[in-house]
Order: C-alpha cells, then structure tokens, then sequence
C-alpha cells in the first residue's frame, strides 16, 4: 500500500522546510505561513489541518499578543483543545510557536498578511530553504 503526503487546502498559504534532525545546530525556522488576518480563531484551525500528520496533536500555540487576537486561553479544532496564548517577547514578533507533545516544536515565519504576493512568495521561499538555519529577517 503506498501512502501519498497530505497536501494542504489549496486555500492554506503554506510553505514547510525540510524536517531534518535537529542535532547540533537546531533549525530555528521551519517553515513559513501566510494567513488572512491577525484573527487566531479564524485562522489557526486552516492552518492546524494543513500540517504533516507526523508532527502530532499541536497542543499549544504561542503568538505575538500584539499582533493577533486572542479569546480566552484557547479553542476547540477538531474536537480538540488548542491552548493559545500571546506573549510580548521580541522574538515572537513575526512568529507562530506550535508545540506537540512527543513529537516537538516547529516554529513558522508568519508573513503579514497585508504583504503582497511576490513580498509573501520571497518571505516564504527564504524562511522554508533547506540549507537555513537561522530565522529570517524580515
């Protein structure tokens, strides 16, 4: 039986590196997303559902609290509980933390979403190249 990867929704504005082991020198971005608005419970569940299955339940999201709204400390997707939760760190600011236990942290650029389309296409080419290992600056 062969199984084929899950594509994204063809709406999900998505763009993933290659997963390698993280050993020595630890990969600080891996990916790069692209959403509509700073609405986290508009587009967070998009997002969630165009992920790899192999990364796991995502269980917590951390954002930039200045950036996205939030509503309370998380939301059901899927029949199951995401706790979302803003933070003020500088390094958060164009950033999306998702974190699933046993299976690891990814952390994805987020492109703003006023950005033009050839700006997010740059962003996102530079943020999910397979040699980076530094997050980019935007």
């Amino acid at each position: 039986m062969t199984t084929t990867p899950s594509l994204p929704p063809p709406d999900v504005r998505l763009r993933l590196g290659e997963q390698s082991e993280r050993g020595g020198s630890a990969r600080q971005i891996d990916g790069a997303w692209w959403p509509r608005s700073y609405d986290l419970t508009a587009e967070l569940p998009e997002l969630l559902a165009a992920l790899p299955h192999r990364w796991g339940h995502i269980s917590s999201v951390l954002v930039n609290g200045a950036m996205w709204s939030l509503s309370g400390d998380g939301m059901l997707i899927d029949d199951e509980w995401v706790h979302a939760r803003g933070t003020d760190s500088p390094r958060a600011g164009h950033t999306v933390c998702l974190l699933a236990p046993g299976h690891g942290r990814w952390d994805l650029l987020v492109v703003p979403p006023a950005a033009t389309e050839a700006e997010a296409e740059r962003l996102m080419a530079t943020a999910s190249a397979e040699d980076r290992l530094a997050g980019p600056t935007a």
